[in-house]
């Protein structure tokens, strides 16, 4: 987020804030940010699994033949959608609730931003994993008779 404090200009974000161009790490521990960056730090793990299993489901690697790589992909890719929508509304209830009384003009950041793109990206990552399953289910579904 960005706000004005006594005629300077401040970036605060999750890990440092910067005051007049010099930037600091935050040293304090406040619930909201500590729960925002754990939150993003699962969401994170959860896509990086995912992506993992998704590659290795698409060059038929062969290890765990009796786990469907693709549904797993999916249900982590979920995982990750449902915690970055856990950290940003997080981060958004508090920084609203408390910075629009505190400073008159603030507003959020391109970091912000992203992390709700990442909502919706991470979403259909795993509606796109969930069709690949189905799509790979149904043949062999069908030829069973």
């Amino acid at each position: 987020m960005q706000y004005r404090q006594s005629s300077n200009y401040m970036h605060q974000g999750l890990w440092r804030y910067c005051v007049a161009g010099k930037c600091f790490t935050h040293t304090d521990s406040i619930a909201y940010w500590d729960a925002t960056r754990a939150f993003m730090i699962l969401s994170l793990l959860a896509c990086f699994f995912g992506i993992i299993i998704g590659v290795m489901a698409f060059i038929h690697y062969s290890s765990f033949d009796r786990y469907d790589k693709t549904f797993a992909a999916g249900i982590l890719f979920f995982f990750s959608c449902f915690f970055v929508l856990l950290a940003m509304a997080v981060y958004t209830g508090v920084t609203v609730n408390y910075y629009s009384k505190r400073y008159g003009s603030w507003r959020f950041s391109w970091s912000y931003i992203i992390g709700w793109v990442a909502v919706v990206l991470t979403f259909f990552s795993g509606i796109f994993y969930m069709c690949a399953y189905r799509m790979h289910e149904c043949p062999r579904g069908s030829s069973s008779h």
